[in-house]
């Protein structure tokens, strides 16, 4: 079984008081060899975007922002655009390493990692999101009801 740790957004525009303690737990389980494949998604926005243009969201619109901020080692960086890293590429790279199992970890429980998972869910592939990797830059209460709303939405089996 190929087992995929997906890393969303663990970026210098999402790290405050909130997320800043899983910034080291990330990086130690992105070292602990437990997965056949690591990967990381890297946001980025600008002045064209929907979340500049219609929310006013400034971050991830420089390279300071967008910058991971634990070591990738070379793995894969998934640029995205959008809340979810689901996309051509994603499942490109899912099918030519014959990934069977992907675990989601990083930033925000309430956005990009939900959109993800939903959106892997949807699309038959086996996803868990691992509860205690991830958090919301908007604090533990909109991330706690992110991690209820995704058991509701792929199933309790699913939040690990």
């Amino acid at each position: 079984m190929n087992k995929l740790l997906l890393v969303i957004d663990c970026q210098e525009s999402f790290v405050n008081k909130y997320t800043k303690k899983y910034v080291t737990k990330i990086d130690e389980l992105v070292k602990s060899k437990k997965y056949n494949f690591i990967a990381f998604t890297k946001f980025i926005n600008n002045n064209e975007s929907v979340f500049y243009k219609k929310l006013k969201y400034e971050g991830c619109m420089n390279k300071e922002q967008q910058k991971i901020v634990i070591d990738t080692n070379q793995n894969k960086i998934f640029n995205k655009y959008i809340y979810s890293a689901v996309n051509e590429e994603l499942e490109k790279y899912l099918k030519d390493n014959n990934i069977d199992e992907i675990h989601l970890c990083g930033f925000d429980t309430d956005a990009c990692v939900q959109k993800t998972a939903i959106d892997l869910f949807e699309n038959n592939i086996d996803v868990y999101v691992l509860k205690d990797y991830c958090m919301s830059s908007a604090g533990v209460k909109v991330h706690n009801f992110a991690i209820k709303n995704l058991q509701r939405l792929i199933g309790k089996e699913s939040i690990i």
